[in-house]
């Protein structure tokens, strides 16, 4: 059914419906709506999941750990400085190849303290050995959500899915919101592997110490399955497209002229500016188009390579930075490409919240037509 609801309900409504056995999260703003819809379902009787109360993030992030290594599916959301305090459990969920599922509602890390939107935070644990998917709007936000389940339990790594906080966690917009019954069919019960999870007639040790012998081709391996999972991702991706009848089978997503003279690329709601921006360009006689990275981690290499093959100049447009270097997506999408006919423009912009306007992009697309390789900050326009 079509709702006209919160982004925030739209998740809590869609993990509901993807029956998790454990729910753990502690509140921060953006994020708080989505934990605080979840236990309203819990206390009204329209959920049965366990509801676990936790005293911080790093706690909530522990207790999902060990509800996953008992064998149940799991979810906790978080975000901004929420995240830096799971960091040291982000990276051992991922180690123990435990399938949880995490929101993550983007917000700005301190200092100085903003509540408001950037991609920062999930930039910060990108090389934790999560999956990454960012959504353009909800309706990508409830479908992400459902295929996160079952890319988790079939890769056996952990997902996290990112919406830009406020801009779509207090959005109210038009989504479909899939019926129990097409969820169940989709995404059944979770039945983890013997030696996956802890059971007393099968004895198994997660998480265990490692020396020096057997690390490296331990974290060999889930940088090799990392890998491999852009085939089950992009399986599952054709999969739900055709049982929902949305979306498409890709890791990226093009929009706009052929062989552009400007691609864009960013990940995130301001993909949505862009393409109106496109539109405007396009209709004025520019020659523009957007890449949109649906999946950032693993990141899609082959894809942006196909993508770009006809490209002149591409204006990278990200909402986070390494700061000593350039935007972390511009500087993965360089490392990516080897076509020295293509030039690639590092644009930061939206940082803390500030807004990405069309006359921005606009400004953007003239910038990476004079081919500089150099950071460009985005001001106020």
């Amino acid at each position: 059914m079509k709702y006209c609801i919160e982004g925030s309900n739209a998740v809590a409504r869609t993990v509901n419906l993807c029956r998790p056995g454990v729910v753990s999260a502690y509140p921060i703003t953006p994020q708080t709506h989505i934990v605080e819809d979840l236990s309203k379902l819990r206390s009204d009787g329209q959920a049965d999941f366990e509801y676990v109360r936790a005293e911080s993030e790093f706690s909530a992030a522990s207790i999902v750990l060990g509800a996953s290594a008992a064998g149940a599916r799991t979810y906790t959301a978080t975000c901004s400085q929420g995240l830096l305090l799971m960091s040291e459990v982000i990276f051992t969920i991922a180690g123990m190849r435990l399938p949880v599922v995490l929101t993550c509602a983007n917000r700005a890390v301190s200092a100085p303290i903003n509540i408001w939107n950037d991609q920062q935070d999930a930039m910060t644990v990108r090389d934790s050995g999560w999956i990454m998917f960012f959504a353009e709007n909800n309706q990508e936000v409830v479908d992400f959500h459902i295929l996160a389940f079952k890319i988790a339990e079939q890769t056996k790594i952990p997902v996290m899915v990112n919406m830009d906080g406020f801009v779509l966690t207090h959005t109210f917009e038009p989504v479909e919101i899939p019926e129990q019954a097409m969820v169940d069919s989709y995404l059944p019960a979770y039945c983890p592997e013997p030696g996956q999870f802890l059971d007393p007639e099968n004895p198994v040790s997660l998480g265990c110490f490692a020396t020096p012998a057997d690390y490296m081709e331990i974290r060999q391996d889930l940088a090799s399955d990392l890998e491999v999972s852009k085939k089950i991702i992009k399986k599952e991706f054709d999969s739900y497209r055709k049982i929902f009848k949305r979306g498409d089978d890709g890791l990226v997503e093009y929009y706009g002229s052929k062989n552009a003279a400007v691609v864009f690329m960013a990940m995130g709601s301001v993909v949505g500016t862009i393409r109106a921006s496109v539109d405007e360009i396009n209709n004025a006689g520019g020659s523009a188009a957007v890449l949109k990275i649906k999946c950032f981690r693993p990141f899609p290499t082959l894809e942006i390579i196909k993508a770009l093959s006809g490209a002149k100049n591409v204006a990278v447009i990200d909402k986070s930075i390494s700061l000593g270097n350039e935007g972390i997506l511009a500087s993965e999408v360089k490392a990516a490409m080897r076509d020295p006919k293509i030039k690639i423009q590092s644009f930061v912009a939206g940082l803390g919240g500030r807004d990405i306007t069309r006359k921005m992009i606009a400004a953007i697309y003239k910038q990476a037509q004079k081919g500089n390789s150099g950071l460009v900050f985005v001001g106020k326009c």
